[in-house]
């Protein structure tokens, strides 16, 4: 029985070793992905200590084990680059917590690494969004304002296909708004939730469902309950606070009078031409040629002493989200305990949250 108990350890330790390595030589194909083709100049000028990553964890105790080796190596990889460069921060997907595609922790984080770091010079969004929640959206926008005033250091943004909603909203921190020739952006609104009512369907079927609720508006937007006016013109009054902080950054950030932005903040979204030909961006091209107006502005300047500065150098950061088989078997198990609770982690509690998202 011992013998048999200690083969089982043994197993165990052989695999989440294994699982360790797996890891690491993942972890090694993938950071190549994390730097654009500009750069690095020479060998000379990489280094694992220039760029940092986040590492998408699972707080379970086996994900942790299985991670002590990669993040021991990387413990230092804060450390500044020996050259000036630009941050290339990507935005991609819906705006919120955490998903598949975006992580707010991850982004206020790039944005804070940019801001202690004597070597950069600015920050370049690369944003591909349809927007997603007012606070993760107002937070970001906040952080890269106070970016701004701390380093005295641009911001910029470039539209790839689509910077919708929250999208264009974090994007109202840059000085300068760049956008592909076929973007779609705009979509300046908000959507502070949605009730669909089931009751008579309910009936129809022969289903009698009730909520136990104390509060006579704690049960509004279940499809179970009818929406009351009084019910409405609460969540509309949510929506149209929400409306006036959106339509009065965009005025601040685009110094238009709040009455010209209005009438373009019907929630619609914009081509890249009538966007500029309305003020919600600045210059239409491609990538490579913001990069380069991008050099062209900062090598005007010069540091302290009067000295121009190098040439600029862009770094990408990309988020990567990493499945692991410790998180499918949690959500699995998760799904099986409560698959209510487990439905709205999934949406990522959208359904209860006042949302800058084009649909």
């Amino acid at each position: 029985m011992k013998n048999k108990k200690g083969f089982i350890i043994l197993m165990i330790i052989v695999a989440v070793a294994l699982l360790a390595l797996v890891k690491k030589a993942y972890t090694k194909i993938s950071d190549s992905f994390y730097f654009s083709s500009q750069a690095f100049d020479s060998e000379e000028d990489f280094s694992e200590d220039s760029y940092d990553d986040f590492d998408d964890q699972q707080s379970s105790p086996l994900n942790k084990i299985i991670s002590i080796s990669f993040d021991k190596k990387n413990e230092d990889k804060g450390k500044s680059l020996k050259k000036p460069y630009v941050s290339v921060i990507y935005i991609t997907g819906v705006i919120s917590e955490e998903n598949r595609t975006y992580n707010q922790k991850w982004l206020l984080k790039k944005i804070k690494k940019a801001r202690n770091d004597p070597n950069n010079l600015g920050i370049l969004l690369n944003v591909n969004s349809p927007g997603g929640t007012v606070y993760e959206s107002d937070e970001a926008y906040l952080a890269l304002k106070e970016y701004k005033e701390a380093t005295q250091k641009p911001v910029f943004a470039f539209f790839g296909p689509l910077a919708a909603s929250g999208g264009y909203y974090i994007s109202c921190a840059a000085d300068t708004i760049f956008a592909n020739r076929n973007t779609l952006t705009g979509s300046i609104g908000v959507i502070a939730g949605q009730s669909v009512d089931a009751t008579a369907l309910l009936d129809k079927v022969g289903i009698r469902m009730t909520t136990i609720t104390a509060g006579k508006n704690k049960n509004m937007g279940n499809y179970n309950s009818v929406l009351t006016e009084e019910q409405q013109a609460i969540m509309q009054s949510i929506a149209d606070e929400a409306y006036e902080q959106f339509t009065g950054i965009v005025a601040e950030s685009r110094k238009m009078k709040i009455e010209d932005v209005k009438p373009l903040a019907d929630g619609r979204i914009y081509t890249a031409v009538q966007a500029k030909s309305n003020g919600l961006i600045d210059e239409i091209c491609s990538l490579e040629e913001a990069k380069s107006k991008i050099s062209e502005i900062l090598s005007k300047g010069g540091d302290e002493n009067g000295k121009k500065n190098e040439a600029v150098t862009f770094i990408d950061y990309k988020y990567h989200y990493e499945e692991n088989w410790m998180s499918l078997i949690s959500g699995a198990a998760s799904l099986i305990k409560n698959p209510e609770a487990s439905f709205y982690e999934w949406q990522g509690n959208s359904g209860s949250k006042c949302l800058y998202l084009y649909q």
